[in-house]
This record gives C-alpha cells, structure tokens and sequence, in this order.
C-alpha cells in the first residue's frame, strides 16, 4: 500500500523541480521518430487507483508522469455512484472481519484471501484519508461520514442482518473521488499526458519495468516513457 501523504506533504512542497522538467528529445527507430521523457515514476492510468499512485508519488517529491487515455476526470472510476465500503461502523456496529468474510464470499471464494483482508482491514483508514484530502462524503446529524446500506454487505459472518457500510457522497462517489485526487495530484505538479495510448512496456532482460510506449491520440506520434525501476 502506498504510503499515507500527512506526513510527507510539506516536505515534498520544499522539493526544488529540476530545470526543463517537460524537455524532450527525440531519436529515430525502424524510421519512426520517437520522442523520449524521462521521469522518476511513471502511472499509466487516471482512475481511481492512477490517480491515488500518481499523488502519493508526487507527494513524495518524485518527478512524475500520468498516461491516460482520456481526460483524469472522466475517466470510469466517475461512473461509480453507490459509495466506498469499509467497517466505520459509524452507523451500526461493524467489523473489517465481517467486511472481509462478504467479501471472499461474494467472490464465491474465488478472491486472494490476503488481498482482501488487506484491502477491508485498511478500508477505513483509506476512507478517512480520502475525507482529509477533501472529499465531500454525505454526512449523518452527528457529522460523521454517512454510511448506506448494500449489497452483499452482513453483520456478524453473515448472521447479524445488514450491515450499513458503504460511505457515500451522495449518488456520485465515484464523481467526488476522482475530482479530489486529480487535485491533490495537480497539488505537487504531477504531469498528465491526456489522450495518450500505452502500447507496451518497456522490460529489462531480468524482469524490470523500465518504462513504456505510447501513442499520442491527437496526431499519432510515438513516445517513450523512461523512468527508475
């Protein structure tokens, strides 16, 4: 799991970009001109999931590029409408353990059991990261995060009824996520490349990512992503 940016953000606002950050050079393979960047990450993808590496990478004062095919904001993470699970319990008593058991269950006990029970045991602590960078979850009387009921979310494995887990902003959770990480990606100066196309990586001959290819979409040129494996 990337590593959380509280700490990290006034340090990484003292990082000095280096000159030039978006030169380019540019060389000739099998006739075609290809133009080169280099950068210390590079995040191929501005959903949800792109957009959170991309931000904590920047955080972390690490010069870095985003690749996406569309515009951050539309990408699909802004169709998600019903809300974010994790075991708040701010509306009813609640477990990650139950989280996790509706889970490997509802993955008909297909799912990476470890990878699930990293995902619910660290689920509130991820929605309450998401809340301080901003994002405007609906709200109970009290003023904490509104939680709505779900599918295939129960109490006590399954035994206790229905468990009200799923923290929302409105009906447009997935709207409000990306628009809240897109700006704290923008905060310390990450790189968008929109409308670019990765075409294939770019892998050591031991088994290192070292980069990627990808087609610009407007006029169809080619560029080479560099970065540190």
């Amino acid at each position: 799991m990337l590593s959380r940016l509280s700490a990290p953000l006034s340090r990484a606002a003292q990082v000095a970009r280096p000159s030039g950050v978006r030169a380019v050079s540019t060389s000739k393979i099998g006739g075609y001109e290809v133009f080169d960047h280099s950068y210390d990450a590079i995040v191929i993808g501005a959903g949800g999931a792109g957009l959170r590496a991309a931000a904590g990478l920047v955080g972390h004062g690490l010069k870095t590029a985003c690749i996406t095919k569309v515009f951050p904001t539309r990408s699909h993470t802004v169709a998600a409408q019903g809300g974010i699970n994790g075991a708040l319990a701010n509306m009813t008593e609640d477990d990650w353990r139950w989280h996790a058991y509706d889970t490997v269950k509802g993955a008909d006990w297909l799912g990476d059991q470890d990878a699930i029970q990293h995902m619910c045991r660290l689920a509130p602590e991820v929605i309450l990261e998401l809340e301080s960078f901003g994002l405007p979850f609906s709200r109970t009387p009290e003023g904490k995060i509104y939680q709505r009921a779900f599918g295939g979310q129960s109490l006590k494995f399954g035994k206790g009824g229905q468990a009200y887990r799923c923290a929302a902003a409105a009906d447009r959770t997935g709207h409000a996520i990306l628009h809240t990480l897109y700006g704290m990606a923008l905060k310390f100066d990450c790189l968008f490349f929109v409308e670019y196309f990765a075409t294939d990586l770019i892998m050591s001959e031991d088994g290192r990512c070292l980069g990627c290819i990808a087609i610009c979409m407007e006029d169809g040129s080619v560029h080479r992503f560099a970065a540190h494996s």
